[in-house]
């Protein structure tokens, strides 16, 4: 099976990630601990990310956290998307807060 490289911009951490395991799964390998994982379904926001590089397919996400012109620039929420190819995101909102502690 394939594997992908997801790189976090702020971090400069990686990870690798299955096409059939979400990025938020992934991220949890990193073994950080605060990592915001909420309901894992889409509907509470709290893995809001920006892919800012790279190809991933995605299942459906609230539109009260995601809107459309959100996932057009790349505002997604990691638990609702699987790399296609390496990524490189860069994490938002509660996510942001706990990334930023080491």
């Amino acid at each position: 099976m394939s594997m992908f490289t997801v790189r976090i911009a702020e971090t400069g951490e990686s990870f690798q990630c299955s096409p059939t395991q979400s990025v938020l799964e992934g991220m949890v390998q990193i073994g950080r601990r605060g990592i915001p994982q909420g309901c894992r379904g889409g509907g509470c926001g709290v893995c809001k990310i920006e892919v800012v590089a790279g190809l991933f397919a995605h299942k459906a996400m609230s539109r009260s956290h995601i809107t459309e012109e959100d996932q057009r620039e790349g505002r997604v929420l990691a638990c609702r998307i699987f790399p296609v190819s390496d990524l490189e995101l860069r994490v938002l909102g509660n996510m942001k807060r706990s990334l930023g502690k080491q």
